[in-house]
């Protein structure tokens, strides 16, 4: 049985190759991820990671850590507060905020960057059974 206040953390960096992989599996290749020059002409001035960086990582947590094995995903619900620049470091956190009938869970869902500001805050719903 999971608990509320439960907790998983993990650092993460924006790196290079992250970026490219990214790209090529989502077929993402807008050159504000991509391109220096471009970027540097941009609202950021300097490349940033894809939206998928962080969301990636929060489905890693969720699907490995917390709840674990056998969760599944049924909603998802965030706001990108800041941008995610190459090379960031970002810590990702979910914690159990709500346990709800039929082994749903409500998770919160929060990515900071290497400074502390957040850079994503969302919640997650999922349903897990303890295997």
């Amino acid at each position: 049985m999971l608990e509320i206040g439960s907790t998983f953390t993990k650092t993460i960096v924006a790196d290079e190759r992250t970026i490219k992989k990214i790209a090529e599996v989502s077929g993402d290749m807008n050159p504000i991820h991509l391109d220096k020059e471009y970027a540097e002409h941009s609202m950021f001035g300097r490349r940033i990671a894809h939206g998928l960086f962080c969301i990636n990582a929060i489905s890693m947590i969720i699907g490995n850590h917390l709840p674990g094995n056998g969760t599944i995903l049924l909603s998802q619900n965030f706001q990108y507060i800041k941008p995610v620049y190459i090379d960031d470091q970002i810590e990702v956190t979910v914690t159990i905020v709500n346990c709800l009938p039929g082994n749903k869970y409500t998770l919160r869902t929060l990515c900071k960057n290497q400074m502390g500001d957040i850079v994503l805050d969302g919640e997650s719903v999922v349903r897990w059974e303890d295997s």
